[in-house]
């Protein structure tokens, strides 16, 4: 496979968007990344994007952008993987690039969530229908139980879950672009709204808009066009069970800690090697579990780890340092990009 880099990137800011249409906020994001690489072409686009047709009521925004964006025709792909749609994006970018197929690939993620009439039931899609949404479950219950499960088991404390928060708001609030750049103490994450025992509202990423975009090229193509570079080394993927009940062990996440090991040999490091990590924050919980399966603290200890300040900026391994989906926002489908986005810049 050749060596594959990302030359360009945008992104908008997150949050609520209301004057924007989904395709505006894309484009936005887009023509950032085409000027920050320096290109006047691209082979082929992939857009990341879980449900714009429950969210804004349009469906095929691959060819959609496209046209949009000025692009067509080239192939441009949708890539839909709930909210790993804009990394599962990201990936079949760099394989059509690793492989030889195309030497300049636009990837994008886009969402549009305020528009939408009922978010949470657009977002449960993404659950085991027939087992656990229709009996009532939702994604706040299911993150709820694995963090009621991980305090039992591992004793994570109430206030460990809360500093995830903390932190991350701490760090939005350095980020321009982030949705929330207020910071918040213990005392408020754990006396907010109840969302879902033992996780109030300031444990739960906000519903938002917004859209980010790189550009990826081969090597040899990067250095012809004398643009600075950021080589991706290694790319994991991995599937678990999609209904909870299912699962060996709910506190355990066995597609993080597989496709983690998967990228982390493509790229012949461990984890002792990793700088800082961009992860999925969508409830405080998660962060803790993630960090966990990463290899960056043994099992059960993420919650202390975090309250030692290990995560932190000025910890050993920082993690979020964009403010992670909490402060930074959550439109599913941008996500997993802008995650390369703050990867790249930093």
């Amino acid at each position: 496979m050749r060596e594959v880099a990302v030359i360009g990137c945008g992104m908008t800011k997150f949050g609520e968007l209301w004057t924007l249409s989904l395709r505006d906020i894309f484009v936005e994001a887009a023509l950032k990344a085409v000027e920050d690489a320096g290109v006047d072409h691209i082979d082929s686009m992939y857009v990341g994007s879980m449900t714009p047709g429950l969210f804004v009521g349009q469906e095929h925004i691959g060819a959609l952008m496209a046209d949009y964006l000025g692009a067509a025709p080239v192939p441009a792909v949708r890539v839909e993987s709930a909210c790993c749609s804009g990394g599962m994006a990201f990936r079949q970018g760099f394989f059509e690039v690793a492989s030889g197929h195309s030497d300049i690939v636009m990837v994008g993620g886009v969402e549009k969530m305020t528009d939408g009439a009922d978010v949470t039931y657009a977002l449960a899609t993404a659950a085991d229908q027939e087992y656990e949404v229709y009996h009532g479950i939702t994604f706040p219950g299911l993150y709820a139980m694995i963090a009621r499960a991980h305090m039992h088991q591992y004793g994570t404390t109430r206030k460990q879950l809360a500093m995830v928060s903390v932190k991350n708001h701490r760090n939005g609030s350095l980020n321009l672009n982030a949705q929330f750049r207020g910071e918040i103490t213990v005392d408020q994450v754990v006396n907010a709204t109840m969302v879902a025992d033992p996780l109030t509202v300031l444990d739960s990423s906000p519903v938002s808009d917004g859209a980010a975009c790189v550009i990826i090229a081969s090597v040899d193509m990067a250095k012809k066009l004398n643009k600075p570079l950021v080589r991706v080394l290694g790319t994991g993927a991995a599937t678990d069970a999609l209904a909870l009940h299912a699962r060996e062990d709910i506190t355990t996440l066995k597609a993080v800690k597989i496709s983690a090991q998967a990228a982390y040999d493509m790229a012949k490091v461990t984890p002792r090697d990793i700088s800082f990590a961009e992860v999925h924050d969508c409830f405080s919980i998660a962060e803790i579990c993630i960090i966990e399966e990463l290899g960056f603290v043994e099992k059960g200890k993420g919650g202390s780890f975090t309250e030692q300040g290990r995560t932190a900026l000025e910890g050993p391994v920082p993690v979020n340092p964009s403010g992670g989906l909490k402060s930074k926002g959550h439109p599913v489908g941008a996500t997993g990009v802008a995650q390369v986005v703050e990867v790249v810049e930093q």
